[in-house]
């Protein structure tokens, strides 16, 4: 590990019980900074309505006014997502009714990217919609740096992963299997300066807007990635930090969906590695039909937004 790293591990990351929720009310009061989380979601009503919830009775009160805005992006839900989370105070905000002139595209980075248009917040802070048995400081804990510490850019959360198989690779640490085995690889080998996050990949963080407005956004897995190397390009590695929320539990994705992942993911480091020759945004699995192995080609994600600053209708909204 770069001796840079070690002292930026030692400097810039933390536990979310540094930074009480009084004296991150404080901070804010002081700098006058609003905040908002975002929820991208699709398909998420077993678990959305708890998230906001827990956001709402403890983020969001007048002892606690942390929070001062909450929406769940809807990517297109088929299921009562939207209407959970409006149900538990959410506002929500589906995909196509933000910047409806471009089409949208599928993926998660798509949502995050039009969030910027349907958010007011000076920081947002990004909160899967799948977490189960889930605590306000995943929120708290990482957007504390941003509010106490002026050169702060850019959080992640890190926490412990289990992957509760019940079996012998179950355990706290498991289960971040495409970090382990594509991301943090790549990282250490061509951006060392990134390799003291824990989870690199993680959905958990929080920026201020003035940045996030200036990276572009990979539509689809390969955002978590694309955004922690352009942020490291932009503010440089002091400006970003993590910070220990606890535990992680989710919903764990299939092999296959793993591999379309780590593909994105791949795909999204090349493009920042170089402009020249890419690799063919294409990936083939198997499935055992009746007649033997059975390949299945799908393309892998490669576009990208523009950073939002671009957008005419958000420079016109930010000039008003």
């Amino acid at each position: 590990m770069l001796e840079e790293v070690e002292r930026w591990l030692s400097s810039r990351s933390w536990s979310a019980a540094d930074r009480p929720l009084g004296q991150l009310v404080e901070a804010k009061r002081q700098t006058g900074r609003t905040v908002s989380v975002v929820l991208p979601a699709l398909d998420e009503e077993a678990t959305v309505g708890a998230i906001v919830t827990v956001i709402r009775e403890e983020l969001m009160t007048d002892a606690v006014p942390l929070v001062d805005e909450l929406v769940v992006l809807d990517s297109g839900s088929t299921d009562r997502t939207a209407e959970v989370a409006a149900a538990a105070g959410a506002r929500v905000v589906h995909r196509d009714s933000v910047l409806p002139r471009l089409p949208a595209l599928p993926g998660k980075g798509e949502v995050l990217w039009r969030s910027l248009l349907a958010t007011s917040g000076d920081i947002i802070c990004f909160i899967d919609a799948d977490l189960r048995e889930f605590s306000s400081t995943f929120v708290s804990g990482i957007i504390g740096p941003l509010l106490t510490d002026p050169d702060i850019q850019f959080v992640k959360a890190m926490y412990d992963r289990p992957l509760e198989t019940g079996g012998a690779g179950s355990g706290p640490g498991q289960g971040g299997r495409v970090t382990e085995l594509v991301a943090r690889p790549l990282l250490n080998l061509h951006w060392p300066q990134l390799a003291g996050f824990v989870q690199p990949l993680g959905g958990e963080y929080a920026a201020r807007r003035s940045l996030l407005e200036r990276l572009p956004f990979p539509v689809g897995y390969g955002v978590e990635l694309g955004l922690l190397v352009d942020a490291l390009h932009t503010v440089g590695l002091d400006a970003l930090a993590q910070v220990d929320v606890g535990v992680r539990k989710h919903r764990h994705q299939e092999d296959q969906a793993l591999g379309r992942m780590a593909a994105a993911i791949y795909r999204t480091a090349q493009l920042r590695l170089t402009r020249g020759h890419l690799v063919r945004p294409r990936l083939t699995q198997f499935d055992r039909g009746e007649q033997g192995f059975v390949p299945r080609t799908t393309d892998v994600d490669t576009e990208e937004r523009p950073p939002m600053a671009e957008i005419p209708e958000y420079a016109a909204r930010r000039a008003a």
